[in-house]
Parts: C-alpha cells; structure tokens; sequence
C-alpha cells in the first residue's frame, strides 16, 4: 500500500509518500537512499511503514527520483536513486533532489540501511543491524544483537546497546555505552569513549583505535581482561580499583597513583582475572580507565 501527500515550504517542494508491508515474521529490511537522512524506530504493529520524504527545488527535481520497492515474503528492499537526469538552474546551481526515510518497524527485525550522504538514527530495534552513511553521523540508542555502523565522515553515539558492536568513522568522535559482549571501534580522527555497565563480559576479544585522539574507558571495578594499550604521543593512565592491574608494559609499569605527565606509552597486563585480549590504540593522544 502506498500514498501521498504535497507540501511546498520556503526552500523546497516537499512530496511524501507512504510505503506500507504486512510480514508474519521478523522482517528482513534493505533500505539505500543515494541522498538523505534516515530514522528507524520500532512500534508495536507487525508490519513495516516506510515514509519516504522527497525534497527538490522544482517539480521536476521531485518527479525525477526513482523508488524501488519490492517484497518477497519478509524480505522487503526500498531503494531509492538518484534521478537519471539532473537540471541547471539560470545561475548554474545543480538542482538535485533528495529522500530521507522514516520507517516504523516490529522490535525484532534484521536491517541493512545505506545512505549516501545523511545522518542516520536508530531507536528500539533488536537484530542483525548494518547502518552505513558516506557522510553524516549515526546514533543508536537501546539496539540489541550484531550492530554494525559506519560512516565515512561523521561522529558515532551508541547508548544502552546489548550485544556486539562494531564502529568504523573515517573522521568523527565515538562515544558507546551498554552492555556488549564484543566491542570493535576505530575513528581515523577523533576521540572514543566507551562506557561499560556493570553486566559487561568479554566474550570474544576487544579492539578500540583511533589515528588522532583520546580513548577513555570507563569499567566495571571487577572487569577481567588481558591489556594491551599503546599510544605513539600521550600518557597511559590507570584510574581503576588499586591492584586491578597487574602490568608487564614495555616501557615500564603503571599503577593508580602515577598521575604525573611521564605515564608510559605502552602497557600489558591483566584486569581483574585476565581472559579476552583488550587492545587499545591511538596514534596521538592519552588513554584512560576509569571506574564506572
């Protein structure tokens, strides 16, 4: 089912249109749009609702947009592409259209969502989650399951996430919180921090990196983890229960009461009861536990 609706603001011809599915499962969702941002929420329907908000200069800027849409059972894919031909304006301007996606799907659902260029949001939804942007930021908030975001140009914020995680930004800060089982986050240029509950528990090994940046981690007191942290330019600090770590570093070992400016720049060494490798890197900045 499907339907739409016109609007004409200051800047732009705004038309929505409405893509409705009935599945009896967990759905199986693609959604790519060439450019514009998404929103994904869940609700408490069993079918999927896909609002796809067509913004252009010109009618024919709108008109010139190409919805894909097909389903095959609980399979559903939504693609929409870059219209075939795109007009001048009088001062030479390029008059491309854009689509943002609102879509409204059942908690439990498997998705793969790919933006040329524009932010993408997450809320509520529990399952095989891939989210991709070449330019813009991501936010996910209460995911559970494989988690997979990246962007090529933007910042990542995860809160109350469950299960295993996976962030990759060209340029952008990282900031994750919850209780994941397999943590992998790298930034070619910004800060990370990751906040661990209480419930947190390797179960496979961690990786956290950054070219150009900060990390901070924030643990359980009683967290067990081999340690392996490295930075090329900054000090390594360890904030956490005294005796927490027990190191071997390379350049020599730390312990909570060195916070002077000569923290060592490599360090191994086990948290809590050791077990699953914690690898932290960063090319140029310090590197922190602290309590949570």
């Amino acid at each position: 089912m499907s339907s739409c609706v016109v609007n004409v603001d200051s800047q732009a011809l705004i038309e929505r249109d409405e893509k409705r599915f009935t599945v009896k499962g967990t759905p199986d969702l693609n959604l790519t749009t060439f450019d514009g941002a998404m929103e994904i929420r869940s609700w408490d329907q069993p079918g999927v609702l896909v609002e796809i908000e067509k913004r252009g200069a010109t009618r024919e800027s709108v008109d010139g947009l190409i919805v894909q849409v097909t389903q095959d059972g609980d399979r559903i894919s939504v693609d929409v592409k870059r219209p075939k031909s795109e007009t001048l304006s009088g001062f030479g301007f390029n008059q491309s259209a854009s689509a943002k996606l609102i879509v409204s799907v059942p908690q439990q659902t498997n998705l793969v969502a790919r933006s040329g260029d524009g932010s993408i949001k997450i809320e509520r939804v529990a399952g095989r989650l891939e989210l991709s942007t070449g330019d813009g930021s991501i936010r996910a908030s209460e995911v559970d399951g494989d988690v997979r975001l990246s962007t090529g140009d933007g910042s990542v914020h995860v809160s109350g996430a469950q299960g295993r995680v996976q962030v990759e930004t060209g340029d952008g800060s990282v900031e994750v919180a919850g209780s994941m089982t397999a943590v992998k986050l790298h930034t070619g240029d910004g800060a990370i921090v990751y906040r661990a509950d209480d419930r947190s528990a390797m179960s496979d090994d961690w990786e956290i990196t950054t070219g150009d940046g900060s990390v901070t981690l924030y643990l359980p007191e009683d967290f067990s983890a081999e340690l392996d942290a490295r930075t090329s330019d900054g000090g390594i600090r360890n904030d956490l229960h005294a005796g927490s770590l027990t190191a071997e570093a390379e350049e020599g070992a730390i312990s909570p009461e060195q916070h002077d400016e000569n923290d060592r720049r490599a360090v191994r060494g086990r948290l809590g009861k050791g077990g699953k490798t914690l690898k932290i890197r960063t090319g140029d900045g310090a590197i922190r536990l602290r309590a949570s």
